[in-house]
């Protein structure tokens, strides 16, 4: 079967119970992020942004969370960089990227498009397109570090399972088709992703840009603009990573984040909650110093003192400090007044952050750090070598996902407007029409953020 005639018959029904399981938390778990970001000054930004420079056209989508309406295209920027703004969305260690946070607030743009126009889709074809758009991206993501092993941001291949999943919705051709896959890897940013681990901006991992790309390379085909190939699917060298789609399942080894900081802080704050059941007298004042060993690209965190949102999210000493002051790290723990919260910067000048060679040694394919407390009494804890929480190997059940979600959604949408969107989500598979049923994802909270 033609790459062309899988994305066309594929079918969310057909995909192993276990993969579908995936897929459906990894939907939960994005929307809850995009709800808990709506307030940041990223998302903010984006949606001025959006307003002024991308009015409204043929194809128009609401902003999600907000209701207005823009260009199609704008509304690719802005949920992308919402996505993005908060360091919470699931992940991908090969490709070492992330899928949903480009294909689905790009896909819920376009189908919220087309049920404009008349053209509705149902949920379980939502869900079709997006479990495409997930596993194209994620094996695309891995080719391309297979063959340009420079550690591109997201942006630099999502778009392409973007361009999957919309080329379904939209029926193009053949044709159409391959060039708009061309068209978007030519266009995607492969942007040099350790420069924001190790300067913070807002650009993060490029999400707004993939969204952007895959659904200006749909545009651009639809009216015969030429691109093809794309060499991450057709060059002899990628053909390794594509001759086992739909029997082998990138989806399946996702993982999910516990907490909204970089993936390569994670194992070090697990470690510290698991230290924290283990002895509940840890605290703030009996803590003396907290020494983190680690892989070299998570030592390079760091982030003791951020000084804005995107420096906290991608930082380790100042979530794990937050961790041990306040018990919990939360989208309030790493924006707003937090970033400057005595009490958590107090704890983070007691944390040192080394390189451990023999964690270095297995990264990728494992992300694990070890902490050393000394206490206040000389007594000294070490914890294991420690994976992070919502690896595949210890994953996050559907529960945790719904209590992270509550916890995100609700200081933004309130607790009703909350229950509505998750409940909308976890039952869309069964809607006649997605976008009618999604309709809590496109009204705007009581409270208004500009």
């Amino acid at each position: 079967m033609s790459f062309y005639m899988f994305c066309r018959e594929f079918d969310f029904a057909t995909v192993p119970t276990h993969t579908q399981n995936i897929l459906k938390k990894s939907v939960l778990d994005i929307v809850g992020v995009m709800a808990g970001a709506i307030s940041s000054d990223t998302s903010q930004t984006l949606y001025r942004y959006v307003r002024k420079h991308y009015p409204t056209g043929e194809l128009t989508s609401r902003l999600l969370f907000d209701g207005q309406r823009v260009n199609l295209l704008g509304a690719g920027w802005a949920g992308g960089f919402t996505a993005d703004s908060l360091d919470a969305h699931e992940g991908h260690f090969t490709s070492k990227g992330h899928a949903g946070a480009t294909v689905v607030p790009a896909l819920l743009a376009l189908a919220d498009a087309l049920h404009r126009q008349g053209k509705p889709i149902s949920g379980q074809r939502l869900l079709s397109a997006i479990c495409l758009g997930y596993e194209v991206s994620l094996r695309a993501g891995v080719a391309l570090m297979g063959t340009s092993p420079t550690y591109h941001a997201s942006g630099g291949f999502s778009a392409i399972g973007v361009v999957c999943a919309g080329a379904v919705l939209l029926n193009l051709d053949e044709q159409a088709f391959r060039h708009a896959l061309g068209i978007a890897e030519y266009f995607s940013a492969r942007c040099p992703m350790m420069r924001v681990v190790q300067n913070p901006t807002m650009l993060r991992d490029a999400h707004g840009s993939g969204a952007y790309v895959g659904l200006t390379a749909l545009l651009m085909a639809s009216e015969g603009v030429t691109g093809a190939p794309a060499e991450t699917l057709e060059a002899p060298a990628a053909a390794s990573y594509w001759n086992d789609l739909g029997q082998r399942w990138e989806i399946d080894v996702q993982y999910f984040k516990p907490w909204p900081v970089c993936r390569w802080a994670q194992p070090a704050l697990t470690a510290m909650t698991q230290l924290q059941n283990a002895y509940p007298t840890i605290s703030s004042e009996s803590v003396e110093t907290i020494r983190v060993e680690t892989f070299y690209e998570s030592m390079c965190l760091q982030g003791h003192v951020p000084t804005n949102a995107d420096e906290a999210q991608y930082a380790l000493a100042f979530p794990l400090a937050a961790l041990i002051a306040r018990g919990k790290v939360g989208p309030h723990e790493v924006t707003g007044d937090a970033i400057h919260a005595p009490d958590i910067l107090a704890v983070s000048q007691k944390i040192k952050i080394v390189e451990a060679a023999d964690i270095s040694a297995r990264f990728p394919q494992e992300i694990l750090s070890r902490l050393v407390v000394t206490l206040n009494d000389g007594s000294v804890l070490t914890t294991p070598i420690t994976p992070a929480k919502g690896d595949p190997d210890m994953p996050m059940t559907l529960q945790d996902i719904e209590t992270k979600f509550d916890l995100f959604a609700q200081p933004n949408l309130g607790i009703g407007h909350s229950d509505e969107v998750k409940k909308a989500v976890l039952v869309l598979e069964q809607a006649a029409d997605a976008i009618e049923a999604l309709a809590p994802l496109f009204r705007a909270p009581v409270r208004i953020f500009k």
